[in-house]
């Protein structure tokens, strides 16, 4: 059998190495049982080999940080991989490891798996009363209107939140939920 993945919380195709990723998924070993912290991947150009084998870079990788993926973002060098406690990058390595995952920050927040927006090689996200952006370290970003933002925020509703890219005017804009309205 193809061993594939039978549950994820979320799937990407890596462009630079081409593998399909699942995030918060079951284990090979294990498959039905959801492992919200695994990360999976095919064999390289294969949407249906994940079966590990020594002749494949097919493969799983636990994350020792945080207790579930909430989201994974693609930027031109590498992945960042968001627990609800911690950021992960993941790098292509190439055989016999295919992935590294390298733990950046045990620190962070991140308000909802549609709240970052990667842009080149920097990702912009919300996270719990705080903006940050990724280039290489975590910043937390300054921001005017933060008060106003998180005075407002509706807490309950935080896995709606949305971030997207506006290019005509270099911005990031955040979706969020009101509590006033």
């Amino acid at each position: 059998s193809n061993k594939a993945p039978t549950t994820a919380k979320q799937v990407l195709v890596s462009d630079r190495d081409r593998h399909v990723i699942a995030f918060g998924c079951d284990s090979e070993a294990n498959p039905g049982v959801e492992d919200a912290r695994l990360i999976r991947f095919s064999d390289q150009e294969s949407l249906t080999d994940w079966e590990s084998r020594a002749d494949n870079t097919a493969g799983e990788l636990p994350l020792g940080s945080g207790s579930e993926i909430i989201t994974a973002v693609e930027t031109r060098q590498q992945v960042l991989v968001f627990t609800d406690e911690s950021l992960y990058t993941m790098q292509f390595l190439g055989p016999p490891f295919t992935f590294g995952i390298n733990l950046i920050s045990e620190q962070i927040t991140v308000q909802s798996p549609l709240s970052a927006v990667a842009v080149e090689d920097n990702v912009f996200w919300m996270g719990q009363n705080e903006f940050y952006v990724y280039g290489g370290t975590v910043q937390r970003m300054p921001c005017t209107v933060r008060d106003y933002v998180f005075d407002d925020f509706n807490e309950d509703q935080s896995e709606k939140v949305v971030g997207a890219l506006n290019n005509e005017h270099s911005e990031i804009w955040w979706f969020y939920p009101s509590s006033s309205s």
